[in-house]
């Protein structure tokens, strides 16, 4: 048993297998630019679909220079409704101000500041 120890290794932390013979996937690079001009490079797979636009880290939104993009496909969905939309289909602005008014002046008379 003690020939087939692996003395002097640190176990999970390298691997026995060897890079021979094993080819990377086929990937293509691709230029963004944003308003600024900064150029940005990003490495997709031979296959992606490549977006038309890129977020960039300081969130910036850089345009697809060259090449095809796929536009977004149309779906059906309905767009989320918020609760402020939903709010907005029962009462007006100037109705909720006033009503926003009338529970402010109810709270402070409650706590005993003036109005």
């Amino acid at each position: 048993m003690s020939d087939r120890s692996l003395r002097g290794m640190r176990l999970g932390a390298q691997s026995m297998e060897s890079e021979a013979g094993v080819e990377p996937a086929a990937r293509q690079r691709v230029e963004y630019r944003t308003e600024a001009g900064e150029r940005i490079f990003i490495v997709f797979a031979a296959e992606a679909e490549i977006p038309a636009t890129w977020l960039t880290k300081n969130g910036t939104e850089a345009k697809l220079v060259h090449g095809e993009a796929k536009a977004p496909e149309a779906t059906n969905e309905k767009p989320v409704r918020t609760h402020w939309d939903m709010l907005l289909e029962r009462r007006s602005v100037e109705e909720l101000e006033k009503i926003l008014g009338d529970r402010l002046t109810q709270l402070r008379t409650a706590r005993g500041e003036a109005v």
